[in-house]
């Protein structure tokens, strides 16, 4: 089968391993070879390709619910989208959301997945009770942040590469309404946005669009959007009916111009200032999932999302610098997205630290490596770091200085021969 990461510019003719039970697991480990986890293929770049796939969609049982506590004892291969669906209703949703809500649960943790409030609550990791793991040699154990706390750590952000999750205990939060109120806010340019994610820390969910071609006074133009639960309402989903790209869209239709305008026209048509409008949760936290197949826009050579952190005490001048730099190419993108980060944890390659992090998609083409390149110096300069998730070009010397736990996890990997059964090309192109 032939397999791709979301952003379709990496892939590979892999075989693919359908798990379905731990006996079956056990069994393909003593195979002489390498494989990684597969799930929904929702990582953007190479951390979920090599030869050989463990495909997990299969093994995705609810096990347990405490109805008391919004305990949740699921496979890993469950979504998050199946998590909704069977919990909201009852008056549940997950404490932390990325923007798809195709991802399982078991790629949750492994790329150590944030939200629109980590500001106020950190990682889905944070959520986490615990989880059984299977080691290389067909051990499983069970850790937490008490009992093999190691494991536990290496394991939220690892991408995969400790071992295969099995089962996963993990938090739910009661809410009253499937509805968000949300509050827009159109600001002039990046001082103000800055400005107002500060101002409105105490705001449940934050999330900014940027426009990344806006110049000179206008640098950084961008719409502030802010969610609360709404406290009342019925707890049935409203969802439109999904559009769909059936094809590859033509290499021009993504230009410097098209985007500009898309850009110019976005930022006119918001609202200088709305309060509490009343939005359905979907359209608040998962926009882009009413699009199948929205990966199609950007063309048969694919996109890649570029997504870093930059710590708040320099993340002004440095997202400055990136956001002329990005706009004196031209190569821009109309899916830029900024929100604020607040205290990172304690895993060893999770992506988040206080601050300000953007992710921005471009199109592929022949000169967009060496920008990002530049911009990845720029990164580094600041004291930042970009998301392994959607990574796909990051050099190692780049990868290293910007993720302290690296030793630490790639010790622990030499320790438990994790290397023999656990690779992926990111793995491989980063030296873990």
């Amino acid at each position: 089968m032939y397999l791709t990461g979301w952003g379709r510019c990496a892939g590979i003719e892999a075989r693919g391993f359908y798990l379905q039970s731990p006996g079956q697991l056990r069994e393909y480990l003593q195979l002489p070879q390498d494989y990684i986890a597969y799930g929904m293929g929702r990582s953007y770049g190479d951390s979920a390709l090599n030869e050989n796939i463990l495909l997990s969609r299969r093994f995705n049982k609810i096990l347990h619910f405490d109805e008391d506590r919004g305990i949740v004892v699921c496979e890993s291969g469950v979504t998050l989208s199946e998590i909704i669906d069977i919990f909201l209703p009852r008056g549940w949703f997950l404490p932390v959301v990325p923007g798809t809500k195709q991802i399982t649960v078991g790629g949750a943790i492994a790329s150590d997945v944030h939200g629109k409030n980590h500001h106020k609550v950190g990682c889905f990791s944070e959520f986490v009770v615990s989880f059984e793991l299977m080691l290389p040699g067909g051990e499983i154990v069970s850790c937490d942040r008490r009992q093999n706390q190691e494991l536990f750590y290496a394991t939220c952000g690892g991408m995969g590469l400790t071992g295969i999750i099995l089962t996963v205990t993990f938090l739910l939060q009661p809410i009253k309404s499937a509805y968000i109120r949300e509050t827009v806010i159109r600001c002039q340019d990046l001082d103000e946005i800055l400005g107002l994610f500060d101002a409105k820390q105490d705001a449940t969910y934050s999330v900014g669009w940027i426009d990344c071609l806006a110049r000179g006074r206008q640098l950084g133009r961008s719409v502030l959007m802010l969610g609360e639960h709404a406290n009342s309402g019925p707890l049935r989903r409203e969802i439109s009916q999904a559009l769909s790209i059936p094809i590859n869209l033509p290499e021009f239709f993504l230009n410097r111009y098209s985007i500009a305008l898309f850009n110019k026209v976005y930022y006119e048509i918001q609202p200088s200032f709305t309060e509490g409008r009343l939005v359905p949760l979907d359209q608040f936290f998962f926009p882009l999932d009413t699009i199948n197949s929205w990966n199609r826009m950007y063309g048969r050579r694919g996109f890649t999302q570029y997504q870093f952190v930059l710590p708040k005490a320099g993340s002004y001048a440095g997202l400055k610098r990136i956001l002329q730099k990005i706009a004196e190419t031209g190569m821009g993108s109309f899916l830029a997205v900024i929100k604020l980060f607040g205290k990172e944890n304690r895993n060893y390659l999770s992506f988040p630290m206080e601050g300000y992090t953007v992710a921005l998609d471009f199109k592929i083409q022949p000169k967009l490596f060496p920008l990002l390149d530049e911009l990845d110096l720029i990164v580094i300069e600041h004291g930042g770091r970009l998301y392994l998730a959607k990574d796909v070009r990051m050099r190692q010397e780049i990868f290293r200085k910007s993720y302290p736990g690296w030793e630490k996890f790639v010790s622990l990997r030499h320790r438990l021969n994790m290397k023999s059964k656990f690779n992926s090309f990111q793995s491989r192109r980063l030296g873990l």
